[in-house]
């Protein structure tokens, strides 16, 4: 027996028997055999120990699919890890040291589970098994090396110095995890690391891990295809850290007779390949939805953001900007103002602020529909905005009126800005089909100088620019002192007419019309009066250019045909079913869209025969487009309305247009009749008018007439009707029948007096 013992003892090692000869080796090895054979596992009983160079050692092998199983496993936590970063960055407050913990968790048990199931994959011809306490300081290794990573990753700068540190410490904290797991199998005697093969783990570790905290800081922000650069990066680590496992499980070397100290107290490797893998998988899985979920919400949130900060940049540009023509508003303008002001106080200078108003934009407006008003603004607009320096402010603050602010070097160079929008406005608009002509009016007033608050130097730019209205329009005028007491009056004005139509303070006068040659009552005008609450019985002649101006006059206009109307028909169904009462329209009623309209509705709502409504224009508007007017006249003839041009001879009317109008009479402007009696011109003009309409066929009206004088003269040359204080003051509606039944009376027993003119 003994000498079969040495026989295999000399084969296995490769022993020369020569080289022993003498030696008292082979007296003691009965013994070793035997305990060699008590001692250790079945297998050294059946001669699975082999051989390496330089010493007894065991050899182990890998399993395949293991293998592969922690490749995919260090992918997945790479990929975890980047996402993470990503996640963090964007977090805020707590939430951000949530996802570090958290994300250090997830990444800790993906990197220790890629090195467990790397080394479970490593199979040696013994039974092994893991100390608890060890393989937890392993994890416990892996997730605070973990969390440092994130925490690196995550900072808002990363230098290049801080990768490298970053990258030592993880590194270090990688194989210390590793190392820490492979000491974990307490092999008697101690395993053993090759140096080289250490110290070149150890780099790769370091490599691997400064190589990750850069890509993971490139990777953080999400960007077109970040998914997709993501997975790739991963495979490329998680390929790294693969190399480095290896690499370490290479350096290790199991001597002879090694049994594992962990057994059999500690976890066995049966089965606990399924647990690692399902455990982490489980973990970085959970990590990976969390990942994502939250970046669909924090994306829908981005999105609803983006879309209420969209909203809000949007209310804020409507708030301070004309929704219209892009221009800034009123609101806008008054805090540039005060930014020019403050400017001016400290570095000098001056400004100009401008207030412009369009002539003639209402009666466009009103004639060709807001659409075509609206056309009409957007390129003022465009105009106005020519030449301006970035710095100008160019607003519009309501209706037909701009505002400019322009920032000056000298205060006379305002008069070349002010020249120059002049004459850009005064240039045709083609607008459609139609060519548009409208001009402008300026007022300016200079800053230092003209007022110490933007609300002082509107207002008298303001009143600068009324001055140009009432200086003829078309121009400019600087601000004078005198200007503000009529700029007050006006505005106070213009809050006491909406006043006035709110609380119904209009009323109306009706003056008699009277045949020429029977003088019986042939119906009345309604002339408009306005009960001022301090100033008492207002004319029109004092607030009419004012309700125009304003745009008032269509709802004052339309309440006063409502209200004739309504009378009218209370004296139709007293029996004067022959008068007609005469309604003066403004040019801009007769411009207005709904003009034809309002009539046929004012007219049916008091069922009253449309014969016996006169509706006046005066000759001016209506040659002002005589093809427009040709078109509303002829839907009102159709009517049955009557119609009048008023104020005849003052225009300049084409007797071919006035031929084409479907007028019924003309009537002779007061200012002829006035001066019958001593201006020969008048009474050739006025005889001449009437030979004009009793041409075209048309009942001729003459007012104003004050004399008896006048009366006998306008009757012998043909005038159909008379009006005028002579026969009749205009009176309120109570008054009025009383006067009409008293001149009935008288013209029943008058005899006509139609004989030759006393001139």
């Amino acid at each position: 027996m003994l000498h079969g013992a040495k026989a295999v003892f000399l084969e296995l090692f490769m022993i020369n028997e020569k080289s022993i000869a003498g030696c008292h080796l082979f007296d003691q090895i009965p013994r070793h055999l035997a305990a060699i054979a008590y001692n250790h596992p079945p297998q050294y009983r059946h001669g699975r120990a082999h051989w390496a160079p330089g010493a007894f050692m065991l050899i182990g092998s890998y399993t395949p699919s293991l293998v592969v199983v922690s490749v995919l496993v260090a992918i997945v936590a790479a990929y975890t890890a980047l996402d993470l970063v990503g996640r963090i960055i964007s977090a805020r407050g707590r939430a951000v040291y949530v996802w570090i913990a958290g994300g250090a968790f997830a990444m800790g048990v993906g990197s220790w589970s890629t090195h467990f199931i790397g080394m479970l994959a490593f199979v040696l011809p013994i039974d092994v098994g893991y100390d608890v306490p060890l393989a937890l300081l392993s994890l416990l290794i892996a997730i605070l090396s973990s969390g440092f990573a994130l925490w690196l990753a995550a900072r808002p700068l990363l230098s290049a110095a801080q990768i490298g540190l970053g990258g030592l410490l993880l590194g270090l904290g990688i194989s210390a995890t590793h190392y820490t797991g492979m000491a974990a199998m307490r092999m008697q005697p101690g395993i053993e690391y090759t140096p080289w093969l250490f110290a070149l783990s150890l780099a790769i570790s370091i490599a691997a891990s400064a190589a990750a905290l850069w890509i993971a800081f490139r990777l953080r922000q999400q960007r077109p295809r970040i998914y997709l650069m993501r997975a790739v990066a991963a495979i490329l680590l998680g390929t790294a850290i693969i190399g480095m496992h290896y690499t370490c499980m290479a350096a290790a070397t199991f001597a002879d007779g090694s049994f594992c100290g962990a057994l059999p107290d500690g976890l066995s490797s049966n089965g606990l390949d399924r647990i690692v893998l399902v455990a982490s998988l489980s973990i970085l899985g959970i990590a990976l939805f969390s990942c994502i979920l939250d970046s669909h919400l924090e994306t829908r949130t981005a999105v609803l953001a983006n879309s209420l900060t969209e909203a809000n940049q949007e209310l804020t540009h409507l708030a301070l900007h004309d929704n219209l023509t892009g221009l800034p508003n009123r609101v806008l303008l008054t805090d540039r103002i005060e930014q020019a002001m403050k400017k001016v106080s400290e570095s000098g200078g001056c400004f100009a602020l401008m207030f412009m108003d369009l002539d003639g934009f209402k009666p466009v407006n009103d004639a060709f529909g807001h659409h075509t008003g609206d056309l009409l603004l957007r390129q003022v607009a465009l105009r106005l905005r020519n030449n301006l320096h970035r710095h100008d402010t160019l607003a519009r603050i309501g209706g037909d009126e701009f505002v400019l602010l322009v920032e000056l070097h000298d205060p006379q160079d305002a008069l070349a800005v002010a020249t120059r929008q002049v004459n850009e406005i005064g240039n045709p608009f083609t607008i459609g089909e139609h060519q548009l002509q409208i001009s402008l009016s300026i007022g300016i007033c200079m800053y230092p100088g003209n007022g110490n608050t933007q609300h002082e130097l509107l207002i008298n730019a303001d009143a600068a620019m009324y001055h140009t209205k009432a200086a003829g329009k078309n121009g400019y005028s600087f601000f004078d002192a005198s200007m503000n007491s009529n700029a007050r009056n006006q505005l106070q004005m213009s809050q006491d007419l909406r006043k006035a139509i709110k609380h119904r303070q209009f009323c109306i006068y009706y003056q008699p019309k009277f045949d020429a040659l029977t003088g019986l009552p042939l119906g009345a005008e309604a002339l408009l009066r306005w009960n001022h609450p301090e100033q008492g019985v207002m004319g029109p002649d004092q607030f009419i250019a004012m309700a125009e101006k304003t745009g008032l006059i269509i709802q004052i206009g339309e309440w006063v045909l409502d209200e004739a109307c309504r009378q009218m028909r209370e004296w139709y169904t007293q029996g004067y079913a022959h008068w007609r009462i005469a309604v003066n329209l403004s040019a801009l009623q007769f411009c207005h869209a709904g003009l034809v309209t309002a009539v046929a509705d004012t007219l049916a709502r008091h069922q009253l025969p449309a014969n016996c409504l006169t509706l006046e224009i005066t000759e001016t508007t209506a040659m002002h487009d005589a093809d427009a007017s040709l078109a509303v006249l002829q839907r009102l003839s159709e009517m049955g309305v009557d119609l009048s041009i008023d104020d005849f001879g003052t225009g300049y009317s084409s007797l071919m247009y006035l031929k084409r109008l479907p007028a019924n009479e003309i009537k002779i402007d007061r200012g002829f009749v006035r001066d019958l009696e001593h201006d020969t011109d008048d009474a050739a003009i006025v005889s001449a008018i009437v030979a004009v309409g009793q041409a075209l066929n048309l009942r001729i009206v003459a007012e104003g007439v004050e004399t008896a004088v006048q009366k006998r003269f306008l009757t012998h040359l043909g005038c159909h009707s008379l009006q005028g204080f002579l026969l009749g003051y205009p009176l309120p509606a109570e008054q009025f029948l009383d006067e009409i039944r008293a001149a009935e009376a008288k013209a029943a027993v008058d005899v006509p007096d139609v004989g030759q003119p006393a001139f």
